[in-house]
């Protein structure tokens, strides 16, 4: 824990979309995209075996990883536009102009330290700090008297000689969802690999859509989104005593887990029909256990009443009721806040309590992922402002680990924002088929305590 990681800058540049290729355009928010607007930056890290010099990085692959994310900024210029914050009453926008660029960051570690990156447990939050770029956090939009200018995505590179390169990012949620981010990365790979004219029939069969207009506001609630802005709570900044791991939780696991929530459900529910995905039965055990963990005294508090949140994002896609392309460029994802009584998740059937208000909340989104929109920012005021809450972001979904720049999949992948805003990550699982890797962020002595009721946990539900 007592390792930081040391980098040294090499190179900071401006990567635009080719000269005259994107005509200047803006971009109003849409009513899926205001309730993000004041949350930190997003900040994914993707690490790749690269056994080769720095050196050799510089003359055989930068050049090429310039152009080619050059080349795929033209399709989606959103995320290298700006975000614009006038003074009120004229509403926040995003617009690009000829010449925005995005930043791009080359470092080279000057420390031996790449192998214990790709460990799952126990790594200092500091060693990866310098390892993604950093967008400045936006403050509240009242009171602005003069326009304000913020950038949407900046890209940085960090070359372990001999070992590895790391390719981080920075991206305000505002402009685009996370199934958009690896649409992003995936042309921007393919283009990489291949070079745009061999490439340009793929990506030709779903060509980004940037045309907001899309999204339709039946509901008439962009107004009461703009009256009720979301601002989250952040970590205080002290990370000196933080660590990070990564659970992977596999199929016989979840099987496992599964069966017992099964073998429960009719003496508490009757013949009420749990769904029991991957996802609820990981989130719900994963919940239980972390709340656990963040309680200073367990038994003193098992039989309080008081609620406990657990917040995620589902995909609106497929659930608006109307088509929207899967290549659309910004969010379509709904919030889901499920809420279960504190002596229901500390009891001996917490996993199984967890894993209804989980699953129910799923399938009210499933019948009407709108039903709530009205309530969205309202209800994420009573989460934020309550005690112990959880929140999950990203999602198994989507294909992370199946990016290709040339040098096989990512062998791990890390979101570094999870230090500042407590969450916990999800994706698939790199090495275990349907398995879900779930990544925290702790102090270490939660971190432990974390593990423990992890590991005997799972023990006991065998």
């Amino acid at each position: 824990m007592a390792h930081t990681q040391q980098v040294k800058l090499l190179e900071c540049c401006q990567v635009s979309p080719p000269i005259g290729s994107i005509p200047s355009t803006t971009l109003p928010l849409t009513f899926l995209d205001i309730p993000w607007l004041l949350f930190p930056p997003s900040q994914p890290l993707f690490f790749f075996d690269f056994p080769h010099t720095t050196s050799h990085f510089k003359q055989t692959i930068l050049s090429n990883f310039k152009i080619s994310l050059s080349l795929t900024l033209q399709y989606y210029f959103p995320l290298v536009g700006n975000l614009i914050i006038p003074p009120q009453p004229s509403k926040p926008k995003i617009t690009y102009t000829s010449g925005d660029s995005v930043t791009l960051t080359i470092k080279e570690s000057t420390y031996d330290y790449y192998n214990h990156l790709l460990i799952h447990h126990q790594k200092g939050v500091q060693d990866f700090h310098q390892l993604v770029p950093h967008l400045p956090q936006i403050g509240e939009l009242l009171h602005v008297d003069q326009e304000l200018k913020y950038s949407l995505l900046a890209v940085q590179i960090t070359i372990f000689p001999n070992c590895g390169v790391s390719i981080g990012f920075s991206k305000r949620h505002v402009v685009a969802d996370e199934r958009t981010s690896n649409n992003f990365l995936k042309t921007w790979a393919g283009i990489f690999r291949n070079g745009l004219e061999l490439y340009l029939p793929v990506l030709n069969k779903n060509l980004p859509y940037c045309d907001r207009s899309i999204i339709r506001d039946t509901n008439g609630v962009e107004p009461i989104m703009w009256n009720q802005k979301n601002v989250p709570k952040l970590a205080n900044g002290n990370f000196s005593d933080m660590v990070r791991s990564t659970f992977v939780m596999g199929r016989p696991d979840m099987e496992v887990i599964s069966g017992w929530i099964m073998s429960r459900s009719k003496k508490l529910f009757g013949s009420a029909q749990l769904l029991l995905s991957p996802y609820v039965v990981t989130c719900s055990f994963i919940w239980v256990c972390w709340l656990k963990a963040n309680m200073d005294n367990i038994e003193d508090s098992i039989d309080k009443t008081e609620p406990h949140y657990f917040g995620f994002i589902a995909g609106g896609i497929t659930r608006l009721g109307y088509p929207v392309p899967i290549s659309y460029v910004g969010n379509c994802i709904a919030f889901g806040r499920a809420m279960a009584r504190r002596n229901e998740l500390l009891g001996e059937n917490g996993i199984l309590f967890a894993a209804k208000t989980i699953g129910d909340t799923i399938k009210e989104l499933n019948r009407n992922v709108l039903g709530r929109v009205e309530n969205w920012m309202s209800d994420w005021k009573v989460f934020n402002g309550s005690g112990l809450h959880m929140t999950v972001t990203g999602s198994p979904k989507v294909d992370l680990y199946s990016l290709d720049f040339g040098w096989g999949r990512p062998k791990m992948i890390e979101e570094i924002s999870i230090d500042k805003t407590g969450d916990v990550s999800l994706c698939e699982s790199r090495d275990m088929s349907g398995g879900i890797e779930v990544g925290l962020a702790l102090p270490l002595a939660k971190m432990e305590a974390f593990y423990m009721l992890y590991i005997e946990g799972l023990k006991n539900l065998h």
